[in-house]
């Protein structure tokens, strides 16, 4: 079991630290301005790629230990979707556009692929399904704080979600500093847990 919950605490962790590393490395992009997802195009675009793929199993194992740590079906099962999109995030890229990779159009294209479309669906099901998860928890761990801090975790989710949504849809040159804000706040929310429940 605890073996399971540190893989999401490297799991997350890891995510967030190749991201980081890599979006302050890579030529022609603004961490400020474009998504993590973006990472995924161009010559080195099978780092963010491997990043989904890795991060995302590794948290959808710790979804199993968390299941067998708490007295709940929910929030488990909430967290192993999260974990099983952000993999799926890795297998369907998002469309180049918004001046990424460079030489790309600075706006969104008026059409997009399918593959376009799933990688949409299933980030809509990543941070659709934290934040739900952190509600959830609120009323599943054993102690005040926890809840507390799972229903704050939550609450604070969900409207960085309308607020990346409103800045990415205005081609809002903070969008990817806004993006990165909701990633910290919930995957840093899923590392303290995973340490809580060892």
């Amino acid at each position: 079991m605890e073996v399971l919950l540190v893989m999401g605490v490297v799991g997350t962790m890891l995510f967030v630290l190749t991201f980081t590393i890599d979006g302050a490395s890579r030529p022609g992009y603004d961490p400020k301005r474009h998504a993590v997802s973006a990472l995924a195009l161009g010559s080195r675009g099978w780092i963010q790629t491997t990043n989904f793929l890795v991060s995302g199993s590794l948290v959808t194992a710790s979804a199993v230990g968390i299941y067998q740590s708490v007295e709940s079906l929910w929030m488990p099962l909430l967290l192993g979707v999260f974990g099983i999109s952000m993999a799926l995030s890795g297998v369907w890229r998002m469309d180049p556009m918004r001046g990424y990779p460079p030489g790309t159009p600075e706006l969104t294209p008026p059409e997009t692929s399918k593959t376009h479309a799933r990688h949409y669906l299933a980030g809509f099901a990543v941070f659709g399904s934290l934040p739900a998860a952190a509600v959830v928890a609120g009323f599943t761990l054993d102690h005040p704080g926890w809840s507390v801090y799972s229903w704050a975790t939550g609450s604070a989710l969900v409207v960085l979600f309308f607020a990346f949504g409103y800045v990415w849809e205005s081609n809002s040159r903070w969008a990817g500093l806004v993006q990165r804000i909701m990633i910290l706040v919930g995957w840093t929310w899923l590392a303290l847990v995973c340490i809580h429940l060892m």
